[in-house]
């Protein structure tokens, strides 16, 4: 069985990128896109005008981004006069050079005429193997990180756009603002959309036949599902309800009503642009994907309505993103929702140590390291954020900071500033622990108790590695009665605290609820097993035993690292380890409890391979009792009952 992963994870590592930008400034005011895209020849032509002022003074030369698919044949400035380009296809850039220095503050525009196609090369991606961009004979989407228009400053300048994109007949263009469409030809027709407000706009696709439109809790969804029509209507009703539950948290949304539309295998699970969805068929699934809706709607907000200053600041995008999902499955199914939830969010957040959250521009773009920095790590961080100034001053901040800063440009100083406002204390502290520095700690304590003339006296200090550490911790204090908690400050590598109890204490436990994104033995161990999944599902397998390993030096007894060393096994063919691998993970100790069912599953495969059918079906037999349906198991058994497990035959 596969673990899921968080929304937007893909199979690609992450590389360390240079930290500065080192690109002449500009600052991109609007587009007029002209566009004509043919599905037929999945060819796309375009004139696009770029309107934008100087950041730098004496700006000699401006360089966007454009996808390697995209032929330039022209570029001229404001006055028409045909400028000098130049491409690299390296970085997906295009360095144009100015007839004139311009002036700080003097606006211009630059027009690029070019051409192209979009039909599946992965090396014209700017993220190696994710498609951003397609045009298939009978649909077709072009997102903005494919850069299909030259880009400035990309997820940090926001701009306004004109655009106007024709298509053959009987095609439709959605572009998430309200459309108007023109006859230009008895074949052609051409579709207008206005942004009049800076935002990311740009992000189309190019549709065919009725949609389905679907009114949930006021909320009215236009869906285009292709091959997953069936799953269109229950998707509109559940995004209803996402948009009214966050539209309760965040204010009232830039684009309450939206189009969602069905890309295909290959595209990101989701992506959000201004007044649509993206969904991938592996996104959409079997059933609907809750945490993908929530992730992707909140995105309308942090991303669309307000959006970072740089990708330095990107986790306040993806983190409250990331964090949605959670506060979406707390409003769903309460409290324990939440702290399952935010327990695999912060082993993933624990996953990347070396880098701070405030330089995450060095991560690779929809990196596993990118998203685990910027969206689990972001999402811990407002978790504890929320711990730290309480809830009724958190929901008032996550309320009241998109509708002060919208239609802006936001830093983590503004946040910082804001919560600082709304709680009263000073944070500097906690954003210099969490965004500014990297590391968590791992907490020992040792105590005393003393028994005084109103009950008793627990006396401690609680240790641990970080020098610049100062949080807030939770103590419990359990007792002969009702067990209390305290809440004591924790400065430093050690930290005295005295606590006084009615009852006799029987046990002090450090953060019992999970608070703080911090290690011990079973953290360590869930951290070195996810690491090793992420190089498991890039294919590094012997990474990914060097990380099931370490989790195994820990903990002998876990069942899910022996899981998934056999996994990796059985997927190399070595079904002798594999087979042994899968006992152990049986006679660990089952955590998590899907493991059982799963390890009989493989076990049957396993014999069902090397031609033991008794033996197999002794073990589906065996995987049948635990009647664990975790991701379809008995479906999976039930289908072996009947018919033997084959492998895919290869040539060696």
């Amino acid at each position: 069985m596969t673990r899921a992963c968080f929304v937007g994870l893909v199979a690609l590592m992450a590389s360390v990128a240079p930290a500065q930008d080192t690109r002449p400034g500009i600052d991109v005011r609007h587009y007029k896109i002209e566009a004509e895209i043919n599905p037929n020849t999945q060819s796309i032509k375009a004139v696009v005008q770029v309107q934008f002022v100087a950041v730098d003074q004496g700006l000699s030369s401006a360089v966007f981004e454009l996808n390697n698919a995209m032929n330039v044949s022209q570029v001229v400035d404001e006055n028409g006069t045909p400028i000098p380009a130049s491409r690299n296809q390296q970085d997906f850039t295009i360095r144009v050079t100015l007839p004139t220095a311009l002036e700080k503050g003097k606006a211009s525009s630059l027009t690029f005429t070019y051409d192209g196609a979009f039909n599946g090369r992965e090396d014209a991606s700017p993220v190696y193997g994710i498609k951003f961009a397609a045009i298939q004979n009978d649909f077709a989407y072009l997102m903005y990180p494919a850069r299909w228009f030259p880009v400035n400053n990309y997820t940090a300048d926001r701009y306004t756009a004109d655009i106007r994109v024709t298509v053959p007949v009987p095609f439709k263009v959605v572009a998430g603002g309200g459309e108007t469409a023109e006859h230009i030809s008895p074949d052609r027709m051409r579709y207008q959309v206005s942004f009049t407000q800076p935002s990311f706009p740009g992000s189309i696709a190019v549709v065919n036949g009725e949609p389905s439109t679907v009114s949930s809790q006021g909320v009215m969804t236009t869906l285009y599902f292709r091959t997953r029509k069936d799953m269109a209507s229950a998707y509109g009703e559940e995004i209803g309800k996402a948009m009214t539950q966050l539209t309760s948290l965040f204010g009232l949304p830039p684009f309450a009503n939206l189009a969602v539309v069905e890309t295909e295998l290959g595209a990101p699970q989701g992506y959000s642009a201004p007044g649509i969805l993206f969904f991938s068929p592996r996104g959409i699934g079997q059933q609907v994907n809750v945490r993908l809706i929530a992730n992707q709607t909140a995105r309308q907000w942090w991303g669309g309505l307000l959006s970072p200053v740089n990708r330095n600041h990107i986790w306040l995008s993806n983190g409250f993103a990331r964090y949605s999902e959670a506060l979406y499955l707390e409003h769903l199914n309460g409290q324990a929702a939440l702290e399952s939830e935010m327990r695999d969010v912060y082993i993933e957040a624990l996953t990347v140590q070396n880098l701070p959250v405030s330089q995450s521009s060095r991560l690779e773009d929809y990196s596993p390291e990118f998203w685990a920095m910027t969206a689990a790590k972001g999402a811990a961080v407002l978790n504890m954020l929320r711990y730290v100034i309480g809830d009724e001053n958190f929901t008032r901040l996550i309320k009241e900071f998109p509708s002060e800063h919208a239609w802006k440009e936001v830093s983590t100083a503004d946040f910082r500033m804001a919560a600082e406002k709304i709680s009263g204390q000073d944070l500097d502290y906690f954003f210099i622990q969490w965004i500014e520095s990297s590391g968590a700690p791992e907490f020992s304590m040792d105590y005393t108790i003393f028994r005084t003339q109103k009950g008793f006296r627990v006396m401690g200090k609680i240790a641990q590695d970080l020098d610049t550490f100062r949080m807030p911790v939770e103590l419990r204090i359990e007792t002969e009665g009702n067990p209390e908690e305290k809440r004591i400050e924790v400065s430093g590598t050690s930290s005295e605290f005295v606590v006084e109890t009615f009852g006799k204490p029987k046990r002090v436990q450090i953060d019992p609820h999970n608070r703080i994104l911090r290690f011990n033995d079973d953290v360590r161990v869930a951290v070195a097993i996810r690491r090793g999944e992420q190089f498991a599902e890039i294919g590094e397998f012997g990474e990914a035993l060097k990380e099931y390993q370490r989790a195994l030096d820990v903990n002998r007894n876990s069942s899910l690292a022996h899981y998934r060393v056999a996994e990796v096994f059985f997927l190399q063919n070595n079904y002798q380890s594999a087979a042994n691998e899968f006992r152990e993970a049986l006679n660990g100790d089952l955590e998590p409890k899907w493991t059982e069912v799963w390890a009989h599953l493989n076990l049957g495969k396993i014999f069902d391979v090397t031609g033991q059918r008794e033996r197999a079906v002794n073990e589906y037999t065996l995987a049948a009792r635990t009647k664990d349906n975790t991701q379809g198991a008995q479906e999976e058994v039930q289908k072996y009952l009947k018919e033997p497990y084959q492998r895919e035959r290869k040539n060696f």
